[in-house]
Order: structure tokens, then C-alpha cells, then sequence
């Protein structure tokens, strides 16, 4: 694995006492301020809690494919926005390591992974379910919002092989617009088949006439099912 990249963050505090913490991961091109930005405008109320601090990372900046190798805050190279090509696991080894920095800050902070949920929007969420699915099992949870696996990806093949066993495996929340060109419905929902075939507990909301975006309903939803996940101590 490639050395470690110290991330830029910003983060939100817990109003109260800090018992539990939320890593948010944005999608390709945005940062950590612009998604937290996008997050307090669409969430009534807003996306913060009485003990759970939540973290917005920010990509480094590397050459993108897809961009004609133009640098963007990416977590990862890929080949081509689809489904059926490669992961370029080079790239995601690279973030699942920085990322995992971020999270052993918040352990010696003294937050157990067991009280950590990791997620993110597009992009965000694909390498949420890789830093879950694969390195960290045991947090509370993951969640991933309009986001996409390869068909070949690493991630299904690691759950499977833990779920076979009995070992744990997290809970995923999965959300997605009926209405996004970007990353198509049947990609998620295809995800989501795959996940839960290979032994991820997980279940798959539906957004009607949702584009690739975040909305208020989604938000509202994922925000009971983190309360549920972390309950206040």
C-alpha cells in the first residue's frame, strides 16, 4: 500500500458529549466544505447531532481518467464511469489508507469503530463500502447514496467470505434517484443485489424522479437510520 496522504477535513462537533462519529465521503470533483455545504442545504433539520461528530474528508487531487488524465479531488482512478470495467485498486488502496488515518484519529480520540459509520455520496459511496466492507467490518454501519460497485468489484467477494464464516459484516443503507443519468438506477440496484447475495444485511431506498443529487426525504431517512445505528449514550 502507497504512503499515507494526511487528508484535509472539516467536521462537525456534537452539540453535547462526543460518543459516536460519522465519516461522510464526497463524490468525484466536489471537496469535504462543498459537500457539507450541500448537506446543510438540503437537510431540515440539519445534518448534526447531540454526540455524533461528522467528518468531511476532502480527496487529494489526482489525474482522472475519465477527465483525460485532468486532476480532480477523486478517491479513486477509474477507467471509465460503468459498471463493467476494472477497479483500479491501486488508487483505492491509497484512499482506504489515508481514510483509515482519519478514522484511527477518531479510535484515539477514545470512539470505538463499533460507534463509527462511514458513507458517501457517488463516488464517496463506492469507497465507503471498500473502507467498510474490506478494512474496517466492524463499525456501526455504512451508507451509500447513489453510488455504484464494479460487477467484478473486490468488495463482494470480501463480504461473502466473511459473512461465510459468521464473521461480522456492517449494515448498509443504500439510496438512490429513479431519475439519475449519471450513475443509472440499475447499477444500484444491481449493487445492492450483489451485496446482499454475498451476506451484507443491507435494504435499498427509491427516490422517484430523483437525479443524481441529495434531497430532503433521503437526508430526513438517513438521519433516523444513524440515530438508530448510534443512539445517544
Amino acid at each position: 500500500m502507497s504512503s499515507v496522504h494526511k487528508l484535509q477535513k472539516c467536521a462537525v462537533s456534537p452539540t453535547g458529549k462526543h460518543s459516536a462519529s460519522i465519516m461522510f465521503l464526497h463524490g468525484s470533483g466536489d471537496t469535504g466544505l462543498g459537500l457539507r455545504a450541500w448537506v446543510r442545504d438540503v437537510s431540515t433539520p440539519d445534518f448534526t447531532f447531540p454526540h455524533i461528530k461528522v467528518i468531511y474528508p476532502t480527496a487529494p487531487a489526482r489525474p482522472y481518467t475519465p477527465m483525460r488524465g485532468a486532476l480532480s479531488h477523486v478517491w479513486f482512478d477509474r477507467h471509465q464511469i460503468s459498471p463493467e470495467c476494472p477497479e483500479h485498486l491501486e488508487s483505492v488502496e491509497a484512499a482506504s489508507a489515508s481514510l483509515s488515518a482519519v478514522i484511527q484519529d477518531e479510535v484515539r480520540a477514545g470512539v470505538p469503530r463499533q460507534r463509527m459509520i462511514i458513507g458517501g455520496f457517488s463516488m464517496g459511496g463506492a469507497m465507503a463500502l471498500h473502507l467498510a466492507c474490506r478494512h474496517h467490518p466492524d463499525v456501526a454501519g455504512v451508507f451509500a447514496l447513489s453510488s455504484f460497485l464494479n460487477k467484478d468489484s473486490v468488495v463482494y467477494q470480501a463480504v461473502q467470505e466473511r459473512a461465510g464464516v459468521g464473521r461480522c459484516v456492517p449494515e448498509l443503507f443504500q439510496c438512490h434517484g429513479s431519475a439519475d443519468q449519471l450513475v443509472l438506477p440499475r447499477w444500484g440496484k444491481d449493487t445492492a443485489r450483489l451485496l446482499q447475495g454475498a451476506g451484507l444485511p443491507s435494504s435499498f431506498h427509491s427516490f422517484p424522479g430523483l437525479h443524481h443529487q441529495l434531497a430532503p426525504a433521503e437526508m430526513e431517512l438517513l438521519r433516523s437510520w444513524v440515530l438508530s445505528k448510534l443512539p445517544l449514550d
